[in-house]
This record gives C-alpha cells, structure tokens and sequence, in this order.
C-alpha cells in the first residue's frame, strides 16, 4: 500500500516536472533591431578610422606604456568598479535563492517538553486533583514541493536569470566607462601640460620683445606705444598659465581618482607627460550589428526586458492556484527511548491546494503594472539602441571634423610663424613698424595655442568615439 501511494505521488511530481515549463501570462515582446542601424556607419567613410572590428583594448593602440599601467591600476583598484562586482555576486545570490523553488523543501525537528492540562478538561478525575503531568519527545522531518503546474517557479527563476544578465551587462558598462575616463584623464594631463610648454615658449618670446621695446625705448628708436603693447601681450599669456595648470592639476586629481588613489599619491610618471597618446593607424569601428551586439547597455536594457516580461508571467500565474505535495515522517512517544519502536512510528503525505479567491482583483491589478513595466523596459531598450547608435555616428562626426580643422590650424600655424620671421626681418630692414612685429607674434601665439586646445580635442574626440564602440569590457568577466 504504501509503495502503491508512493509510486503515485512520483507520478504526480513528474507531470508537474512536465508542465512546470507552462507559463502562463502573455509571451516576452521581441526586441527588434532597426535594420538601418545594423550596416555601416554613417561617419565611417573618413580614412582615420576602419571597418575592421572594435577592439576591447583599445588603449593598446596607443602603444603607451604609461596608460597601460594605469588601466590595469584602474581595473584593479577603482572602487565604482569593487560596487559593480559585489552588486553583481549579490544578484547572482539572488538567482540562486530563485532557483531553490525548484527542489523541495525540507525541514527537521526535535521537541521534549512537559505538560499538564487542565483538571476540568480531563474526564473521571477526582475533585481536587491535579491533572497528570506528562512528557513528550517528538523527532521528525517534513518536507513540501511546489507542483510549477503554471510556471510561476520557473518565471521566477527566468526573471532572476536575466536580472543577472543585466547586472552583468551594468557591470562592463562600467568597465568601459572606467577605461575610457582613465584614458581620458591621462590625455588631460599630457594636453594641458603641452598648452603650458607652448604658452611657456610663446611667454619666453614675448618677454624678449618686451624687453626689446624697451631697450629701444630708451635708446630714443622706439615708442611708448610699442612697449605698452608688448607687455600687454606678455601678461595676457602670463594669465592663461595658471588656468591650464589648473586644469592639468584637476586631471591628474581626477586620474588618481580613478586609479584607487588620493591625489597626494598621483602618479608622477603621467604627471611629466608632455604630449598626448597619439594613434599610428585607423582606428577600428566595425559595424552597426557588431556595435549593438558589443555595447553592454544595449544588452542591460534587453535582459530588463526579459526580466520585465517574465514578472507578468508571475504576477499572471498568482491568479491560479498554488499546488504543493507535501509530507512529513516522524516518531513520538512519551519516553525519549521508545523513540524508535514501530509503534511510536507517524507519517502523513498528500496535496495541498491554496487558492486566494478574494485577492483576484489585486492579482489583476499586479499583472497591470507588471505588463506596463514590460512596455516601459519595451521603450527603454528601443531608445537604447538609438542612443547608442546615436553617440557612435557623433563620435565620428566629432572625430573627423576636429581631424580636418586641426590640419587647417597645422596650416595657420606654420604661415603665422612664418609672417612672425618674415615681420621681424623687415623691421630689422627699417621696412615696418615694431608694432607690426607685435601683431605678427600675437597671431603666431594664437596660433599656437589654437593648434594645441585642438590637439587636445582630438584625443578626446578618440577616446569618446572608444567609449561608444564599448572598448573596455570582457565578457566573461
């Protein structure tokens, strides 16, 4: 008999086994790509970048032993970094504790105690006495299963699976972010300390003019005019020096920052940089497709979609009742060694169906909201992949631009030193004015200083075109 309702409870768990993947509710909303955004990209048709596809370390390109060594500081030592990887080991937890309502549950006891009741309650006894007292031991095991007949244990476990899905995709987003600003504020040093070497020299040279002016002054072949003129442009490049040495000192703070370090120990090494990284090729980009398939926000907000769409299963399978096998086997007996005889010997086995009949308008209300969730991570992940999409084509935009207008500045550059000679040879002659050597070294000092900022600019612009292509994440991290 026993082995007949045995046998029988196994039938019963196995077809639930079967059905567990039954989910009821409404079927995830596909995630489509736009077909336009999947090929080549708009902006790829300069010769500074390539087809070829995206690296992840990107920063090697480089060829820059410093950054280098400052990525690996970063990767080891940053602390938004530390809070992605202890929130993703806690999501991680999280699934596994989803993942239990698949096994039944198992709990064991032991009890002694001592009781006595109520005299009025026990029948035959004489007035005036006590109720005996009496001792019970008690040992046993029960345990239940959950029949997922409508898939609300497995929707939990798949909403759980793609929770750690996201938290993974959220935690090479921050990868990313942390190589290209580490990368970013190492070229902010190395930039700002060439625009201080360049207004250094142009300060140099416009101290000597000033002194000039004055000599000639006073030798009575000069003008008032002409040194009031040079000083004036002396102390305007005396005045940008100490913005870009803030700006530098800002950069090396912010790299310290990044690399797990107070900017009392920042590194001396990227302190003395004097030119920014600089790349010896193309810089691959791939495509759309690939680019979608690689940015880790996009793959966050798509497994939020699948974890959206499976609490609408949930919510959905709280509408039908719960079914649970559930059964317990134990001995109890008024003396701690009769523990073990046949006859103090219990069990019990069978169904348990639990149903929330007047809870229904409230389940109804919770597979609203969960459904209106879905939509909104529906509209998330479309918007994400525009963005995405978006800030690549811009990036490249940025980049080519920047390339062209810092040629025609290389241009600017080189004709505005050239006047400078050429202003300096005719007042030599007694062909011009000493003011006309004053606007020549003005505009060469412009020129300068404009052909340095845009350097600057195109370094960032790189790096921010890294940062979109998503380079600075492994997946199996």
């Amino acid at each position: 008999m026993t082995r007949n309702k045995t046998l029988s409870l196994s039938t019963v768990a196995a077809a639930g086994a079967l059905l567990a993947a039954c989910a009821v509710g409404p079927k995830a909303p596909v995630a489509d790509l736009p077909t336009t955004g999947t090929g080549g990209f708009v902006g790829a048709a300069t010769p500074a970048v390539s087809t070829a596809p995206a690296r992840d370390d990107w920063w090697r390109l480089y060829d820059d032993p410093t950054l280098d060594g400052l990525i690996r500081q970063a990767f080891a030592e940053n602390n938004q970094l530390e809070a992605a990887f202890a929130n993703l080991r806690a999501v991680r937890a999280s699934l596994s504790e989803a993942r239990v309502g698949r096994f039944p549950s198992t709990t064991t006891s032991a009890q002694a105690q001592r009781s006595r009741a109520s005299a009025a309650t026990v029948p035959g006894l004489p007035a005036g006495d006590k109720a005996p007292e009496v001792d019970t031991y008690d040992v046993g095991v029960q345990a239940a299963y959950e029949v997922d007949l409508f898939g609300r244990v497995e929707s939990t476990i798949r909403a759980a699976r793609s929770d750690a899905r996201a938290a993974e995709a959220a935690l090479a987003t921050v990868q990313v972010t942390v190589a290209a600003e580490t990368t970013r504020a190492y070229a902010d040093v190395c930039s700002a300390n060439a625009q201080i070497a360049v207004a250094e020299r142009t300060l140099e040279l416009q101290r000597r003019t000033a002194d000039l002016t004055q000599t000639l002054l006073e030798g009575g072949a000069g003008t008032g005019l002409d040194v009031a003129g040079a000083r004036a442009s002396l102390a305007q490049t005396a005045a940008n020096l100490p913005t870009l040495r803030a700006a530098r000192n800002e950069a090396l703070f912010r790299l310290a920052t990044l690399t797990g370090r107070t900017p009392a120990e920042a590194d001396q090494t990227a302190a003395a940089c004097v030119r920014a990284p600089q790349l010896s090729q193309p810089i691959p980009v791939g495509d759309g497709a690939a680019l979608l398939a690689r940015r880790p926000d996009v793959r966050q907000a798509e497994a939020e979609l699948a974890a959206a769409a499976a609490r609408v299963n949930v919510a959905t399978a709280n509408l039908f009742p719960q079914i649970s096998l559930g059964g317990s086997f134990g001995s109890t007996a008024l003396k701690s060694g009769d523990l073990g005889e046949d006859r103090n010997f219990r069990f019990s086995f069978g169904p348990l169906i639990s149903w929330s009949f007047p809870n229904v308008l409230a389940a109804r209300a919770q597979i609203k909201a969960a459904g209106a969730r879905s939509d909104a991570a529906l509209a998330t992940f479309d918007q994400t992949v525009l963005t995405a999409l978006q800030e690549t084509e811009t990036a490249l935009s940025n980049y080519a631009n920047e390339l062209d207008r810092r040629a025609a500045l290389t241009e600017a550059r080189d004709q505005a030193a050239r006047a400078s000679e050429l202003s300096r040879l005719r007042f030599n002659a007694g062909a011009d004015s000493f003011l006309q050597v004053l606007t020549a070294e003005r505009t060469l000092a412009g020129a300068e200083a404009a052909l340095a900022q845009s350097d600057a600019l195109v370094t960032t612009y790189q790096i921010a075109l890294f940062r979109a292509l998503a380079g600075g994440w492994q997946a199996d991290s």
